[in-house]
């Protein structure tokens, strides 16, 4: 049984649109809602699904959201949305004939979708088509539909269970005390706040032995014959634990304030230096299983605050035990060695109880909340994804599948609660059977007049509550030894040196020419030669197969094919998130691995399918192209990806809030953005990965324009597309299929091949879809 992964991310995004169509008809409903059901697919896909949708749609009532004309062919009615109202309202043939056959809103969409196509097919593909579908479209010409705020992932990434998010990294060789060493030198800077704080830890620590032995001299006073002794004793006890109380204050302020300090500005370096190391990691490290972004993230919080109680809480709880333990074993054979002799004896039965008696509580909590983690996840995907659950009235099952899932733990708890109950009541009888024990010898022993009372009491308050500081102190070895293990993972990713380096090259070093060459920038010629690429976590699937191309300066080239062919794969490569098995990527002539990452990404601009927004405002979201771009750029490049006129409607403007990965805005909307802050990057090289799929057709016409306007003459453009929009006034077009170009060649050229060229059919069947005769 297969694994989709947490939100599907081990899935394409076609794959994730199909199973939930198959989800929506395995209901059987009544009514059936299709919002873009099939934008994702590549024609040959969506061709076939939407023949599925068809007979799916017999005798349903059916409401269809889409921008592709492909999906509405046999709608009853159409409805034209502009500014929420409906402007349209009618079939197909009745929208076109409106106002005398000049049509109105709706004839113009599917004017511009038709014609875009018709200049650039030629007549061939008409004389050969024997039936044409006339398509229609439901879309608002300057809005669009707000969708579910669902985050995105890679579809390469792989998903983590809950319960092991903090997952070392690795697991080098790395002894214990060269770990903790480590950690002291990283702490180095605050070797002031250590002394005082130790300082402080042996104070405090000192004070309990002290103050068991005033507490028991203390009975003592009460059996004086003389009033005013017992005054003048109590009120010096009384003073001498008044300054016990101010030192204890005082101590536990220098200790813990001193520590405190400690482990914070540990946590904020560890935090700040692993979050720099990860972010100089390639692509594939974030493809294993233990490093998802789930995990990385978890790792972040966990193991830096690990590491922050181990040097904070753990280290000063041990001074302090240490301190307590040695003063309070030599007061206590100082006053009676004997007794002392017989009490030290019974202390690891003391300390035994009550280290197994605080062990098996932390243990028995800990395996309650890991008991939860399968409810803990499902609950947590029922939040997210409530809207499909409404969607779907899935909120009884969801609860079903919850209650299902606490029935587990639920045994187990009880199993644990007997268990813990017999033990714990084990510890308890220890405990008191060693004070019994004490307490009898210690009354043999003034019997035979070797002691007097106030040494017994001294002795017993001194040895007995110093075995549960011990005890205490025993029982932070399971937190320890995480506190090793989290300290071991945080310099296994600091040690660890990125797989994609600068400027690796074959480990050459650079040339005068070549610096002088990589100051003056790039020019963005590209090419690929013989390129063979299997992902790192997929070692056994070969998605580049000997795929050789070549991209000129400042010239647009087009990837069309099926689904998995290795289109963005082509588009990763450019990045250089990943690198070759075999092969070698040239740009300007240059080994790709000869050039530094930095100078390298700063001359490529990427725009995805599914485009990736941060929380803030629209402004600091373009202004990631060029963080020192003046607000007359950011206008500009904003109006040329046709998106000033929507963010200057809206109440604040660019300072708009968009929210956690742009969740307050529609698809359509974050895709304009990410194409505005690729355009102030001003890269030499541009690649689009389905970058106007979500658009509506106007908006995507004046997208794409913009698109043609900013690639005259000077950069290079790199398109993935499955609709022919994007791709139709190409410099070259390459059709890949099975991880290499099968043809190649300008859209009039590779149309002229007929039925025996691949993108010849791909256009027929799109053609035989729709006016609009798009590849894939």
């Amino acid at each position: 049984m297969a694994q989709v992964g947490q939100f599907g991310t081990q899935m394409s995004g076609g794959q994730k649109q199909r199973i939930a169509i198959a989800r929506a008809l395995i209901r059987d409903p009544k009514i059936l809602l299709l919002d873009e059901a099939t934008s994702a697919l590549d024609s040959e896909s969506e061709r076939t699904v939407q023949d599925a949708l068809d007979r799916a749609s017999v005798g349903r009532t059916t409401v269809i959201v889409a921008h592709r004309l492909s999906t509405l062919r046999k709608a009853d009615t159409i409805a034209v949305l502009d500014q929420g109202r409906v402007v349209e309202f009618g079939t197909h043939d009745e929208l076109v004939a409106m106002d005398g056959g000049e049509g109105g809103v709706y004839a113009k969409m599917v004017h511009l979708q038709s014609s875009s196509v018709t200049r650039a097919d030629g007549p061939r593909v008409a004389e050969e088509e024997e039936e044409k579908f006339h398509s229609v479209e439901i879309a608002s010409p300057g809005g669009e539909l707000r969708p579910s705020p669902v985050p995105s992932f890679r579809s390469v990434e792989p998903t983590v269970e809950f319960s092991k998010l903090a997952v070392p990294v690795a697991h080098a060789a790395h002894p214990q005390k060269s770990l903790h060493l480590r950690l002291l030198k990283m702490n180095r800077p605050e070797w002031k706040q250590a002394l005082l704080g130790c300082a402080g830890a042996i104070i405090f620590g000192a004070v309990l032995p002290l103050y068991s032995y005033s507490m028991g001299s203390l009975p003592a006073v009460y059996f004086l014959t003389d009033h005013d002794l017992i005054r003048a004793k109590t009120r010096a006890y009384s003073l001498i634990f008044l300054a016990i109380a101010i030192v204890c204050i005082a101590a536990n302020i220098v200790e813990h304030y001193n520590f405190a300090v400690m482990g914070e500005r540990l946590t904020e370096r560890v935090r700040d230096q692993m979050l720099a190391k990860i972010l100089s990691f390639e692509v594939g490290w974030f493809d294993e299983d233990e490093n998802s972004s789930a995990a990385v993230c978890a790792r972040l919080a966990t193991q830096a605050t690990k590491v922050r109680s181990l040097v904070g809480d753990r280290m000063c709880l041990l001074v302090q035990a240490g301190a307590t333990a040695s003063l309070g074993f030599a007061l206590a054979l100082y006053v009676s060695w004997r007794l002392a002799a017989v009490m030290m004896a019974l202390q690891p039965l003391v300390i035994a109880s009550f280290y197994f008696k605080k062990v098996l509580m932390t243990a028995g909590s800990r395996k309650a909340k890991k008991a939860q983690v399968q409810g803990s996840q499902l609950a947590s995907e029922a939040v997210v994804n409530h809207r499909t659950i409404t969607a779907f009235s899935s909120q009884r099952r969801m609860l079903q599948l919850y209650e299902a899932a606490q029935v587990g733990p639920r045994k187990d708890t009880m199993t644990q609660s007997w268990f813990s109950g017999f033990c714990l009541c084990l510890c308890q009888f220890n405990a008191t059977a060693s004070t019994a024990l004490a307490l009898w010898y210690g009354g043999k022993l003034m019997a035979s007049r070797q002691i007097n009372t106030t040494q017994l009491f001294q002795v017993f308050f001194i040895l007995m509550s110093m075995g549960r500081v011990i005890a205490d102190a025993g029982s932070l070895t399971s937190d320890l030894a995480q506190g090793g293990d989290a300290v071991q993972s945080i310099l296994d990713t600091l040690d660890r040196e990125p797989a994609i380096k600068s400027g690796t090259g074959d480990g050459a070093s650079e040339s005068d020419d070549d610096k002088e060459k990589l100051q003056k920038g790039i020019k963005g010629a590209i090419e690929f030669r013989d390129v063979h690429f299997s992902y790192p976590t997929r070692p056994e699937v070969t998605v580049l197969a000997g795929l050789s191309l070549e991209i000129g300066a400042g010239k647009t080239v087009a990837l069309v094919g099926p689904s998995g062919s290795g289109k963005s794969t082509v588009i990763g490569l450019i990045e250089r998130f990943y690198d070759v098995r075999s092969g070698s990527i040239l740009i300007d002539g240059r080994d790709i691995r000869g050039y530094g990452l930095t100078h390298l990404r700063s001359h490529v601009a990427l725009v995805s399918q599914e485009p990736t927004l941060f929380s803030g405002t629209i402004r600091d979201n373009i202004m990631y192209g060029d963080e020192q771009a003046t607000e007359e750029e950011v206008r500009s490049a904003a109006a040329l990806a046709n998106a000033h006129e929507f963010i200057s409607g809206m109440e604040s403007g660019y300072d708009t809030q968009i929210g956690e990965r742009g969740a307050q805005l529609s698809g359509g909307q974050r895709q304009r953005i990410a194409l505005a802050r690729a355009v102030l990057k001003n890269a030499r090289i541009l690649l689009l990965d389905e970058a106007t799929s979500a658009l509506d057709t106007v908006s995507e016409r004046l997208v794409q324009d913009a698109v043609d306007r900013m690639l005259q003459g000077t950069r290079t453009c790199v398109v993935v597309a499955h609709r022919l929009s994007t791709v139709q006034n190409s410099d070259m077009i390459a059709v890949v299929k099975d991880g290499r170009v099968a043809e190649r060649g300008t859209h009039r050229d590779l149309v002229a091949l007929g039925r025996a060229g691949m993108y010849y059919n791909l256009v027929k069947l799109q053609h035989g879809a729709s006016p609009c005769h798009s590849p894939m």
